[in-house]
């Protein structure tokens, strides 16, 4: 049967043996003879297909009797199908069924719930009962009964981990747990105020083991400690009882400077430390030994006696009270026994030792930790004795600068005076005295205060120390000289505040010690730095401190000229433009002006030139001078009217002057031979507004022609006129006429 469903070849039906050519077409034999072998091939496999079947005819009748039975139970199964349909569509069963489904989902849920609610009432019962026994505990002094249940209560009721979703019963549970809580604790705390007492009058610290508070007595110190330790109260129940301790024992103990010892007195029933004096009453902390195994004895009691040799109660105990121990003991003996010269601190290693023994025997008895590194507070401070030998000496240094500042009057000696029998005419004391100083870079020398030399000699001295000390010394030494030079821009000028304010001698003087202290501050790096360590050469600046002196020098004596010039301005104000001098009111008003210039500059004249530098005394006297006859100058020609009296008057005023100022000019020549050889045009140079007052006085006196002359020939010019200046001259001197307009013209056509 296979072979019916094997393809047909074409090729074998064909005579032609080779169809391989597609060029070569079939013949129309060939094509009959192609559709005679398909049909014969056709009725062959017809044959093979019938007798196929009649070999086979009961499997078919087989086959095709099981598809009707298949057939015809899927029409029941239709039918039935189509039944239960209509049934289902006439009754709606699946609405109850669900109805019974959700039902019985409610009840199970309601079922779990009452569950839930009756265990959740019988933990509320349970912890109810506890804590009324945690009551009862208490009433009847089982400490360690009710502590272990407030413990453990603790953890049931979440303290500390309230929710919002909670039963309320439950804050009301911790409520009345909190309550109980508080009652313990205020009961525990009572019996440890009664267990440890001082007696000040035996000076005496006792403890009871046995204890009464109220209707409870014969309770035992220990389970009273155990109690507060269960219940996480224990630091705060030791709390008074370390106060008491720091108080009365360990303060007096450390402040007092004769040592003090202990005896202990014990028995059953308590335990008794006393306080004495030590027999032989010339004997002090110089060491450490006595007052650190004084200590030692304390701590030992209080690790027998009070916590009952309990590793975690004394680590407690230690946890609140060393660290006020270690501080009295630092402030009151280790930081007062600090070695006051560097050839000492050999010795202070003897304290080192014995401190670090010390700090041993406490870690022993596991006062303080053994692995915590900020328990060894004792020992941390005296290994760095350096540190702290350079600290105390940096603090008497800043602390002697600042005393001797302040102490200072910064009076001017009176050999320093003009009034001094040994001042020279050439401004220079012949009397050598140890107010003078030499600036290093400026080649000349100048009075400055007591205060300033010792500042600077106490530097000096310390930076000698720093040049032979070890690198943490030597760097704090260096940090207490630059403190100390600072130390003057800071106190001084608020001591002499009022001073500063005012014309005198003392602000002067400040001028000076800004000065003197910049030039020292310039020479330091050229005579220490080479000897410094070689760690404090890398850091060691003093040159950013020089400007600030020099600043403030220069600032100082820039206010002394400006309070000058001020006060000289409200005198020639007095004067009133110098208008009307004609008239004998306004000439007198004019000349009282004159003398009160006069007046306030040899009053300077007074002031400055014993003190200031004499380069430093000319330049701003010559400021101080431009500013005075500047102003007069431009007063007079600001003048739009001068009669031929008036010209007169204020001719006079000006020469009035310039008289009683000659001995000023002497002064600004003196001690200068370059100005000395110079002509009086020349030094006229150096105040361009004398010479303009000067020719200002000629022109009052000269005809027009003259005064025109001089401008064209640039003489007017050079004494620092303006043409403008000149026209208003003219025309408030000279009337109206042909001459003066002719003048005026060659004036304004003149060119230069």
């Amino acid at each position: 049967m296979e072979s019916l469903f094997d393809s047909i070849n074409v090729r074998d039906l064909l005579s032609a043996q080779d169809l391989s050519d597609q060029n070569s077409p079939l013949s129309a034999p060939d094509l009959r003879l192609l559709i005679d072998r398909v049909e014969s091939h056709s009725l062959q496999i017809r044959s093979q297909v019938q007798s196929y079947l009649a070999s086979h005819h009961e499997d078919f009748a087989s086959l095709f009797s099981l598809c009707n039975d298949a057939v015809s139970q899927t029409l029941k199964v239709s039918d039935d199908l189509a039944g239960v349909l209509r049934l289902v569509s006439e009754h709606p069963a699946d609405v109850e069924v669900r109805e019974v489904v959700e039902e019985m989902k409610a009840k199970r849920e309601e079922l779990k719930v009452k569950r839930e609610l009756l265990g959740l009432v019988g933990t509320i019962v349970s912890l109810n009962r506890r804590l009324e026994s945690v009551k009862e505990a208490l009433k009847s002094g089982k400490f360690q009964f009710a502590a272990q249940g407030l413990k453990e209560l603790k953890v049931a009721l979440r303290i500390g981990e309230e929710d919002d979703r909670e039963p309320l019963v439950y804050g009301l549970l911790r409520t009345e747990w909190s309550q109980c809580f508080e009652e313990i604790q205020e009961v525990l705390v009572k019996f440890m105020e009664k267990a440890v007492r001082f007696d000040g009058d035996l000076n005496q610290i006792e403890v009871k083991y046995h204890l009464e508070v109220q209707n409870l007595s014969g309770i035992p110190l220990q389970i009273v400690l155990e109690a507060m330790e269960v219940v996480g109260i224990l630091e705060y129940g030791l709390a008074k009882v370390a106060d008491l301790m720091i108080k009365y024992v360990m303060t007096p103990f450390i402040n007092r400077g004769q040592p003090l010892s202990f005896i202990e007195k014990s028995n059953q029933d308590s335990a008794v430390l006393e306080i004495v004096s030590s027999p032989d009453s010339k004997l002090e902390y110089l060491d450490g030994e006595l007052l650190y195994s004084g200590i030692v004895l304390f701590i030992k009691f209080i690790y027998g006696s009070i916590c009952f040799q309990k590793s975690s109660w004394i680590r407690c105990f230690g946890r609140l009270t060393w660290p006020r121990i270690s501080e009295l003991i630092i402030s009151n003996f280790l930081s007062k026994v600090v070695p006051t010269d560097a050839s000492k601190l050999p010795d202070f290693q003897k304290i080192v030792k014995c401190t670090s023994d010390f700090e041993t025997s406490l870690k022993e008895l596991m006062f303080i930790s053994s692995s915590d590194d900020k328990d060894n507070r004792l020992s941390n401070f005296a290994e760095n004795v350096e540190v702290h030998f350079a600290f105390k000496k940096k603090t008497e240094i800043l602390a002697k600068a600042r005393n001797l500042l302040l102490e200072c009057d910064f009076s001017i000696p009176q050999e320093y005076t003009r009034d001094s029998s040994n001042w020279k005419n050439d401004g220079t004391s012949i009397v050598s005295s140890s107010h003078v100083v030499d600036l290093l870079f400026l080649s000349e020398r100048c009075l400055v205060s007591k205060a300033a030399k010792q500042l600077m000699k106490l530097v000096h001295q310390t930076l000698q120390d720093v040049c032979l000390s070890s690198a943490r010394v030597a760097l704090e030494f260096y940090h207490a000289a630059r403190d100390a030079i600072l130390l003057y821009e800071v106190v001084v000028p608020v001591k002499l505040e009022r001073q500063l304010n005012g014309i005198n001698q003392v602000a002067v003087l400040m001028h000076n010690d800004c000065l003197y202290l910049s030039q020292e501050i310039l020479g330091f790096a050229f005579e220490y730095r080479a000897d410094f360590p070689s760690s404090i050469k890398e850091h060691a600046v003093f040159a950013d401190l020089a400007p600030r002196f020099q600043l403030l020098a220069e600032d100082i004596l820039q206010r002394q000229v400006q309070l000058v010039i001020y006060n000289l301005k409200e005198a020639i104000d007095s004067a009133d433009g110098f208008q009307n001098t004609h008239q004998m009111q306004q000439f007198e008003s004019a000349k009282f002006s004159i003398d009160q210039v006069v007046f306030i500059l040899e009053k300077v004249h007074i002031i400055w030139e014993p003190l200031l530098l004499p380069s430093t005394y000319r330049k701003s006297m010559w400021t101080v001078l431009e500013s005075v006859f500047s102003r007069m100058a431009r007063d007079i020609l600001l003048l739009d009217d001068i009669a031929a009296e008036e010209t007169l008057q204020l001719q006079r005023l000006i020469h009035l002057m310039l008289e009683s100022l000659s001995s000023l000019f002497e002064s600004l020549a003196t001690g200068d031979p370059n100005l000395h050889e110079l002509s009086v045009d020349s030094r006229e140079d150096l105040i361009p507004s004398l010479r303009k007052i000067r020719k200002l006085s000629e022109l009052l006196d000269m005809p027009l022609k003259s005064i025109t002359a001089s401008w064209e020939n640039e003489e007017l010019l050079c004494c620092g006129f303006t043409v403008t200046e000149v026209e208003d001259f003219i025309k408030a001197i000279f009337a109206d006429s042909p001459l003066r307009k002719d003048c005026l013209r060659r004036i304004q056509n003149t060119s230069f």
